[in-house]
């Protein structure tokens, strides 16, 4: 099983910081000129997307360097038959594609392209315009304006690109694991830390998994848990897998045996919205830890044990009135 704990050190394991926000860089002290974002020919990186999009019945309408970092993008109108979203990103809102729709047959304007790249086999992916896309066919368009990414790596950047919307984690969960999915179909050889920068945090993995197998998943209550304790494996993706598959069936069922107990706190007429947090605090072997913590399996196995002979009678209302943490829904 791949390794999913951190390295021994003496030092106390807290959980890895967010990403900083880059800095504020000195003004026009990057990329490029607008008359350079000028593309004259085409470069071969980008002769695959030209290929893909004769052969879908396309046509490029534009063609230009994007400013920052001098990447060729083509601008095609597609037929929007041959334009998919990633399998990897939040479900369709139809509130959200049905409202947008009536804007713009209101409007009777398509102002705002889809980002697309090549799908693996045929056709094209959009990995965030699944909104505009459902919109539009709604209305009954024939083609889509999109701006065709060669660089196909963008598809796995759904997560730092989507920022419209805030995630929530079970959001944030079922993407990563669907981008984890398309990987494992893609390239299942690489070493799992290669990916990191796109599955953003190795618990994300573990807790898609636990949400796809159930919605409403109390995913935020072990988050921490598995945050502080996980890291990016060196192994293969293929081999990496199985170690949040076997995390993510532990994690069921010290579920199973939380839930018990809470039901169990109900039952003596216990009230709080806190009641799964509670439980967990009071067996989390990790609350006491300050140095090394032990492997993510001998906590959750801690866990269990303790969550098996939790003894509820000894639980005050005022006990549950001093807790704090988060309610157990998200």
């Amino acid at each position: 099983m791949p390794a999913v704990t951190k390295k021994t050190s003496s030092k106390a394991k807290r959980a890895p910081a967010r990403r900083k926000t880059p800095k504020k860089a000195a003004p026009r002290t990057r990329g490029i000129q607008p008359q350079d974002c000028q593309m004259d020919t085409l470069p071969p990186e980008a002769s695959d997307a030209v290929q893909r999009i004769a052969s879908e019945g396309g046509a490029i309408v534009g063609r230009y360097f994007e400013p920052l970092g001098r990447n060729p993008l083509l601008l095609a109108a597609l037929p929007i038959d041959s334009v998919e979203p990633t399998p990897f990103q939040r479900d369709l809102s139809d509130a959200h594609h049905k409202k947008l729709s009536e804007v713009i047959d209101r409007t009777g304007l398509f102002l705002d392209p889809v980002i697309a790249i090549t799908a693996p086999q045929t056709g094209f992916w959009t990995p965030n315009g699944r909104h505009r896309l459902e919109a539009l066919r709604r209305l009954g368009a024939k083609s889509i304006i999109a701006l065709v990414v060669p660089k196909r790596e963008i598809a796995w950047q759904i997560l730092a690109l989507n920022t419209e919307k805030a995630h929530n984690l079970r959001e944030r969960s079922l993407e990563v694991i669907r981008i984890y999915q398309g990987l494992l179909e893609e390239d299942p050889n690489r070493a799992e830390k290669d990916f990191s920068f796109y599955l953003e945090d190795p618990a994300l993995v573990t807790l898609g998994l636990c949400y796809e197998k159930k919605g409403n998943f109390a995913g935020g209550a072990y988050h921490p848990i598995l945050r502080r304790l996980m890291e990016f494996s060196s192994e293969p993706l293929r081999k990496a897998i199985s170690a949040h598959e076997s995390a993510a069936e532990k994690l069921f069922e010290l579920d199973a045996l939380i839930t018990a107990a809470v039901d169990k706190l109900k039952e003596r007429g216990l009230v709080s919205p806190y009641l799964r947090a509670f439980v967990i605090a009071r067996i989390n072997p990790l609350r006491w830890i300050k140095d090394e913590p032990p492997p993510l399996v001998e906590v959750l196995k801690t866990m269990r044990e303790r969550a098996a002979r939790f003894n509820v009678d000894k639980i005050k209302q005022q006990d549950l009135a001093r807790s704090g943490g988060a309610p157990d829904s998200e």
